[in-house]
């Protein structure tokens, strides 16, 4: 590792490197400030600069590990937040114009979780106008690139996450998911992450004026985007600690119970009705048989119910948001967001008054029905995108580009609307006629069984490899 530049450690080694007193939590943190400085501009991922702030905190790290003090379990990993979550001292921003001086005067459990475990927050990251696009660009700080090129998405709503972590802007980037938001860009970027099970991250913006919708509360989690499934080992624990904001916080272990025998993993490459690519098609084939040779049962079986899930899920959600949020997008959003918005409402009818409640209640009802089949699977291996991901503001153009980039994401939303988490990690790159680009795969497991998806990608990514290296080999 002598040779390799330190914003390129994953979390894992910069943890081990300092506590064997190879490097300094500060050393750790001003490679990752210099390389965001010296990348960022190109990709303006990351919009508000904390790195003298990081180098600070990460010094008085050394200090309290010099003076014997304990080490945390993320002891100086620098790490984004994104400008939707509280941060004291900060905009909660959500990319809207109106919000730039919606300065929080408290920490988000999720980020006191970080900062108690020794991560470093190096700066905050982009997001869409209202954290609602699989694009990301806003008319206050601009539209974020992916690492890749121009020719492809960074995805959203954690675009700017994604986009950060892949380039070395931090090893760990703090992202949420209401319907894909964390899983998007890891599939854009060829990023890792998973997406917890609804209760499973305590989440709470002090500086809100109300609380959310119900199914927003029931259908939006807190999580990490990393480049290595190993670092989510390491990152959820602290990540999942209690905090007594979240009233519906659930305070499990990070690690359940030993399956007997070989993990059962169900294979689908169920598509809906839409074209699934082969790239798409090659990707699951990679995917499974990493898992196979790592002693994984596998076996072709759809789930049950899985297109109606999605498409109840996602009208029921619009249903709350039109009423709920819609107001303030017309008020306050973009001619463009409220053009996503007519768009999403054309393709997802939003459920009202009666019909809204009735499919707010048979949530339950899928959520059983996927609970009895991972009893019996407890893995999924399927599509998240079922196309290679798409270009930059393909949702702006009319009814296909919407429906390329969010109508066909069907096994995204069925994960939210049912509160089960969901991995997503890459399995290759594939050199397209517009560019070479990574191409991801997801993973759904039991609910509150992380580390059972976790454990998977890690033996995928054992046999397939990181595409960071890649990407890093491309631009140097």
């Amino acid at each position: 590792m002598t040779d390799t530049p330190l914003w390129q450690y994953s979390a894992c080694e910069i943890v081990t490197a300092i506590q064997n007193g190879e490097i300094s939590a500060e050393a750790a943190a001003s490679a990752a400030v210099n390389r965001m400085r010296e990348v960022n501009p190109d990709l303006n991922a990351v919009v508000e600069d904390l790195g003298e702030q990081a180098v600070e905190h990460a010094t008085a790290l050394d200090q309290q590990r010099a003076a014997g003090q304990p080490c945390g379990p993320l002891h100086g990993v620098a790490v984004t937040i994104k400008i939707n979550v509280d941060q004291a001292g900060h905009a909660t921003s959500n990319g809207v114009l109106a919000l730039k001086d919606n300065i929080a005067h408290q920490d988000a459990p999720v980020v006191r979780n970080l900062t108690k475990a020794g991560a470093v927050i190096i700066g905050r990251t982009n997001t869409p106008e209202f954290s609602f696009r699989a694009d990301t660009d806003n008319p206050l700080h601009g539209r974020t690139h992916n690492p890749w090129g121009r020719h492809v998405s960074p995805g959203g709503s954690s675009g700017g996450a994604a986009s950060a972590v892949m380039s070395g802007c931090g090893v760990l980037a703090h992202g949420n998911d209401i319907g894909g938001s964390l899983r998007f860009p890891a599939a854009a970027t060829g990023a890792v992450t998973v997406k917890p099970s609804l209760g499973r991250v305590p989440a709470y913006n002090p500086s809100q004026k109300a609380e959310r919708g119900m199914l927003a509360q029931a259908m939006s989690v807190q999580g990490l985007i990393t480049r290595s499934a190993a670092d989510l080992q390491l990152s959820m624990p602290a990540l999942i600690a209690p905090d007594i904001h979240d009233p519906f916080h659930v305070p499990l272990p990070y690690r359940g119970s030993a399956i007997n025998g070989p993990v059962r993993v169900a294979v689908s490459k169920a598509s809906f009705g839409f074209e699934l690519h082969p790239e798409i098609s090659k990707a699951i084939d990679l995917a499974a048989d990493a898992l196979s040779d790592a002693g994984y049962e596998i076996e072709e079986m759809t789930p049950p119910l899985a297109q109606e899930t999605a498409e109840c899920g996602y009208r029921a959600l619009m249903g709350e948001v039109s009423e709920l949020l819609g107001p303030d997008i017309r008020t306050h959003g973009s001619e463009t967001i409220n053009a996503i918005f007519d768009e999403y409402f054309r393709q997802f009818p939003p459920y009202q008054g009666r019909s809204l409640l009735d499919a707010m209640a048979k949530r339950s009802f899928y959520a059983r029905e996927w609970g009895l089949f991972l009893n019996e699977y407890p893995l999924v291996l399927c599509p998240f995108m079922l196309q290679p991901f798409f270009t930059p503001n393909r949702d702006t153009e009319g009814p296909e580009g919407v429906r390329e980039a969010l109508g066909s994401a069907l096994w995204s939303f069925s994960m939210n609307f049912t509160g089960l988490p969901a991995g997503c990690l890459p399995t290759h790159l594939a050199a397209l006629p517009q560019g070479s680009q990574p191409i991801n795969v997801q993973l759904i497991g039991r609910r509150w069984r992380e580390d059972l998806i976790v454990d998977a990608m890690v033996a995928i990514e054992g046999r397939l490899g990181r595409l960071c290296e890649h990407l890093w080999a491309q631009s140097a």
